[in-house]
């Protein structure tokens, strides 16, 4: 297959210098809004540069993989729709229902196979708590809690654009405990402050977010999520059933510590430094199973209605805290 990959960032880079080496990869060509950028990396990995995203698509790519701004994802998956290819793109769908569900029904007329991304659905972890929550190992699941706390802001031009914690940082989450918990979010009741970096501020948004969630089989959830963690990525679930109770993301790198007398120390590389620290095998996944899906034999693991689904949760978060109460999800239309 000839991929097509219009984003040459950081996460695009990556995806680049991970796709080169999927089976069934033949050729990869990168785009980017700046060309110096996709022409450089390009010619750091062998691959081919287009000047634009259009020029790329006229090259006879088979599948498109877009990986650039938020604010370009609407237009670019259009693009791919409207060129009958399969189309991965990054998280989010679109930061508004009214673009999502534009999106959505572009993609269902066109017939293509849209995979959002996702990557904690491909977690050994995540995936191994899903399983035991399907298997009814846990019993019936009382609470789960979720934290999220980047390492350290991302820079000052991405915060305008980003969405807002909620949207941005979170939807990871919301869509996590949709897939390991087979529930959706009914209710959201979140606050969000700024504590460590007042740029967040001048734009509304927050860098300091918690949510209490309730899940549609009556499961409560507890979700936190910062933009500055000085000790490391810090990406955990909790899940506490009637039977069991189960942790993801909690190893030797967690980068939190007991204070309790005789508890083991951190491992001496504890704190992933990024995302791609500690998803790194799952991306891979993401994107190997994304080649698959577009050469028609896997099933889409991730689709624009699961991203609509996680943004209606993402929005809900953003009334509530707006209006300092609960808010029903089915309140967002």
């Amino acid at each position: 297959m000839h991929i097509g990959l219009i984003g040459a960032g950081r996460i695009g880079a990556f995806h680049a210098s991970v796709l080169i080496q999927v089976p069934g990869v033949d050729a990869l060509s990168i785009a980017d809004a700046n060309p110096d950028r996709s022409a450089k990396l390009a010619a750091d990995l062998g691959a081919r540069s287009a000047p634009s995203a259009q020029a790329l698509l006229d090259g006879g790519v088979d599948a498109l993989v877009i990986a650039a701004a938020t604010s370009a994802h609407p237009e670019l998956i259009q693009l791919g729709a409207d060129a009958r290819l399969p189309t991965f793109c990054e998280k989010p769908l679109a930061l508004d229902l009214e673009a999502a569900d534009m999106i959505i029904e572009r993609v269902r007329r066109s017939g293509i196979t849209l995979q959002i991304g996702f990557q904690r659905r491909f977690d050994a972890g995540y995936r191994e708590a899903r399983r035991r929550v399907e298997s009814g190992a846990l019993g019936g699941l009382y609470v789960v809690r979720l934290a999220t706390h980047d390492p350290e802001p991302p820079p000052p031009a991405y915060i305008p654009a980003s969405g807002g914690i909620f949207r941005d940082l979170h939807s990871h989450d919301f869509d996590i405990v949709r897939w390991v918990t087979g529930q959706e979010v009914e209710e959201v009741y979140a606050d969000g402050a700024v504590l460590a970096d007042q740029t967040f501020a001048r734009y509304g948004d927050a860098d300091t977010a918690v949510c209490v969630l309730r899940l549609t089989g009556g499961t409560l959830g507890i979700m936190s999520g910062t933009r500055r963690d000085p000790l490391g990525y810090d990406v955990r679930m909790e899940l506490f059933g009637a039977a069991d109770s189960v942790a993801v993301g909690m190893d030797s790198r967690m980068p939190l510590r007991s204070v309790e007398p005789g508890a083991p120390p951190p491992g001496p590389a504890a704190g992933y430094r990024d995302f791609i620290d500690r998803f790194g095998a799952a991306y891979r996944d993401e994107l190997t199973t994304f080649v698959a899906v577009a050469q028609g034999l896997a099933p889409n693991p991730c689709s624009g209605a699961d991203a609509r689904a996680s943004l209606r949760a993402a929005l809900a978060a953003d009334r509530s805290r707006a209006e300092h109460r609960p808010v029903r999800v089915e309140e967002v239309s």
